[in-house]
């Protein structure tokens, strides 16, 4: 029997209307949820994932502060920025788009960013949190991922979660959040310097494939009945599409379909909830200062 595909662009449209909804009462009380967001360079792709960001902002009732910066940017001029943000009280969460030009630390970059208006979660101080179980903000395709399974009712507490990659964007992350008590799954942790992947991944209920790398997950890698969710995202030469290259998630889709209870497509499955999380941190990081004022 073939697997239920998750809808990602679904779940994601249900998260931007409860943000909405969200944003009206803030902006009733005159507070309008703002992100400050830094581009350093001419990355296309930065560009385009600053631009799609920037738009579900605006669709949702937020504002912007949008800071373009040329590629030469020193990274005393970068941290000055981030400190003009962190000051403002009418900016509740600050965005710097990775990656940035090789003549700047990120982690000095990350590190300099209020943890209270940290909305992507890369912080140490939200890292932290995480990890102790406290309140903070998680990073974006992780709360994603997440969100994604509650909503295809998939049975978190007591399953084996078993996560394919250690980045500290996705996996680590997960790791942390699926073995916190309001999800209570027990989790395993796999990467590159993994001895025989496919025995752990065949005792997955939950698989989570995070590794960058196309394909990686065939359908004799997984148990009959397993939730499978592919956050791998990977150009794929293919001279017959128009951009020369089409996606490809870490999952062999079509075989592993056929064995998965529910799986997610790529595109279409994680990438659209991870805009729809920063969206909900940054209404958080608003409705925080509203509190506290």
């Amino acid at each position: 029997m073939a697997a239920v595909v998750i809808d990602g662009k679904a779940a994601a449209l249900r998260v931007r209307e409860e943000v909405r909804e969200r944003v009206l009462v803030l902006r009733e009380k005159g507070v309008i949820p703002c992100l400050g967001v830094i581009l350093a360079g001419e990355d296309p792709a930065s560009l385009s994932y600053v631009t799609a960001k920037e738009r579900a902002l605006e669709e949702a009732g937020m504002a912007s502060r949008d800071i373009r910066l040329p590629a030469d940017t020193g990274e005393a001029a970068l941290l000055s920025h981030i400190a003009l943000l962190n000051g403002d009280p009418a900016v509740h969460g600050i965005l710097v788009q990775l990656p940035l030009p090789a003549s700047i630390r990120e982690d000095r970059v990350i590190a300099a960013i209020d943890p209270q208006k940290d909305v992507d979660g890369f912080h140490p101080v939200s890292v932290g949190n995480l990890v102790l179980g406290k309140r903070g903000f998680a990073p974006c395709t992780p709360q994603g991922v997440v969100t994604l399974l509650r909503e295809a009712n998939i049975p978190l507490a007591g399953a084996h979660a078993v996560v394919v990659g250690r980045s500290n964007l996705v996996g680590k992350p997960l790791m942390n959040l699926l073995s916190r008590r309001e999800f209570n799954a027990t989790v395993t942790l796999c990467h590159t310097g993994t001895r025989n992947l496919a025995r752990y991944t065949q005792q997955a209920d939950i698989l989570i494939a995070a590794a960058g790398k196309a394909g990686l997950i065939t359908a004799d890698m997984i148990r009959e009945g397993a939730a499978v969710i592919d956050v791998g995202v990977n150009r794929v030469p293919d001279l017959t599409a128009k951009k020369g290259y089409r996606l490809k998630g870490d999952v062999d889709f079509e075989g592993v379909a056929q064995r998965a209870s529910v799986i997610t497509p790529v595109p279409g499955g994680v990438g659209p909830m991870t805009i729809a999380m920063l969206l909900r941190n940054v209404v958080q990081a608003a409705e925080d200062t509203a509190i506290q004022h």
